[in-house]
């Protein structure tokens, strides 16, 4: 008996690609090895702008579902929808998040506007153009679009008007202004919180959260998961960026608000297979959404996959889940 056709979803990888660019084959040969230990036959099918060439690659294969993996198209995170569009259109069911939730939390000024309508906490923001923005600094500048910490370095987090401007200057000349914005930056801690499908039609299961400390930071560095932080091994960030999952009993109470809320997104913004979530706690112990990451990274050393394995989850279990909440059902 043949075995069912998967189809490896994601943005094509150029060879000069940058390290965040890179992490998508990544995560295409871990999700491979566990498909094939899970029984099924995988294929890689990467997409470029030339949607007509993928979807002529997908017809000929007939997959039973697509493995949706993709963060980027020809380099541009703001293209991502794209992917589950063209699987709609073809009518061919894929794991994770459908078309319209991958659009409106990959956009963050809209997924704010509708946290901020469904009355949960997130920073205030503004667009980035001169003039101080209407609520008062410090101020973080990031990209509308863009994910895994594109652009963003120390001068990120700006203390007052002008040097907000700089940075706004500074991200312009390779961003546009266009696709930045500008955000009231928490000082806290912060925590990620993985969400997975749960079997048995029992919702979601809220992974172990996980608090990312700023190791060794000098008074003044600002405390945020910028670009080094991620991708640039050997760098201070990168080795002082860390996570823990052991908690004191006195924190008991923030991380059951913090699963509430990371389920309360999951259900505003329709979300399934797998979703991460990320918070700012500031000073008085109040929990600010900073953002919704439908379909996260499930590479090996991605956080998603440390909290999935604080859970006791192997990646097959964690691919056989995502499968298991495929979009469009598995016929």
């Amino acid at each position: 008996m043949t075995s069912p056709t998967v189809a490896i979803v994601y943005g094509r990888v150029s060879p000069d690609a940058p390290p965040d660019e890179q992490d998508a084959l990544v995560q295409a040969n871990a999700v491979r090895a566990a498909l094939g230990r899970l029984g099924y036959r995988a294929i890689d099918v990467p997409l470029t702008l030339d949607l007509g060439v993928s979807a002529a690659v997908l017809r000929s294969s007939a997959p039973l579902l697509a493995f949706n993996l993709t963060e980027t198209i020809n380099g541009h995170g703001r293209l991502i929808h794209l992917a589950p569009s063209l699987l709609d259109s073809l009518g061919i069911p894929y794991t994770g998040a459908p078309a319209e939730a991958i659009y409106l939390t990959s956009h963050k000024i809209l997924a704010k506007r509708a946290l901020a309508c469904a009355g949960i906490d997130t920073p205030p923001w503004a667009a980035a153009a001169r003039g101080a923005p209407p609520f008062p600094p410090p101020y973080i500048v990031k990209s509308i679009w863009e994910h895994a910490s594109i652009g963003m370095e120390d001068s990120s987090v700006a203390g007052d008007p002008s040097a907000l401007a700089a940075e706004i200057e500074r991200r312009a000349v390779r961003e546009g202004i266009e696709n930045l914005f500008v955000e009231g930056y928490i000082e806290g801690r912060e925590f990620n919180l993985g969400l997975l499908s749960a079997p048995d039609a029992a919702g979601q299961q809220v992974l172990p959260p996980a608090e990312i400390q700023f190791v060794g930071y000098p008074e003044g560095k600002p405390r945020v998961v910028g670009y080094r932080a991620k991708w640039v091994d050997g760098s201070f960030e990168y080795g002082n960026t860390r996570r823990r999952f052991s908690f004191p009993p006195d924190d008991q109470p923030l991380l059951a608000a913090l699963a509430h809320l990371a389920r309360a997104c999951w259900d505003l913004f329709g979300l399934r297979g797998y979703a991460r979530v990320d918070f700012r706690v500031d000073q008085s112990g109040r929990p600010w959404i900073l953002e919704i990451n439908a379909n996260p990274c499930i590479a090996p050393d991605a956080g998603f996959m440390a909290a999935a394995a604080q859970a006791g989850l192997t990646i097959d279990e964690v691919v056989a889940r995502i499968i298991a909440d495929t979009k469009g059902g598995i016929h």
